[in-house]
């Protein structure tokens, strides 16, 4: 199931994992050579299935797409798809999915003295303070990106 959630700067999609369905592929136990290719010997017929690896509480974990470019000096993409936990706690340096006077965006928190600043990755955004008057909360904190090649 997707709910969408349009703002004039981001459009987020969020989804939640699919308990009905579990897709075991087959596992290559060696790893993969970057350099010289090994035989296919080598394969051995192991299953893995990425919902069972990925997400590690499932009733607090559920996927959002990335939209647009703030974060992608964090390696987040426009269009990767993140798994976030909800059950985690919210600490500086993590990446976490907030919601923040009617916005969703993804950013890295950073907590200091002065307080709660929402930080990009990419020159061409601001650093958002969070302040009292803000509407603020954080959905969850990114644990896994998956990405398209």
């Amino acid at each position: 199931m997707s709910l969408k959630f349009f703002t004039p700067k981001h459009a987020l999609e969020f989804y939640t994992p699919d308990e009905t369905q579990s897709l075991d592929i087959v596992l290559a136990q060696t790893g993969i050579s970057a350099g010289f290719p090994s035989p296919a010997d080598d394969f051995r017929d192991n299953k893995i299935s990425l919902d069972r690896v990925l997400v590690k509480n499932k009733e607090a974990t559920f996927y959002a797409k990335v939209s647009g470019q703030s974060m992608i000096g964090a390696g987040l993409d426009d269009g990767d798809l993140l798994v976030v936990d909800k059950s985690l706690e919210p600490e500086h340096n993590k990446i976490a999915v907030c919601f923040i006077d009617g916005e969703f965006t993804v950013k890295r928190l950073q907590v200091t003295k002065e307080g709660v600043f929402l930080l990009p990755a990419n020159p061409a955004y601001e650093p958002i303070q969070v302040t009292e008057d803000n509407n603020f909360q954080i959905w969850g904190i990114v644990t896994h990106v998956i990405k398209r090649m």
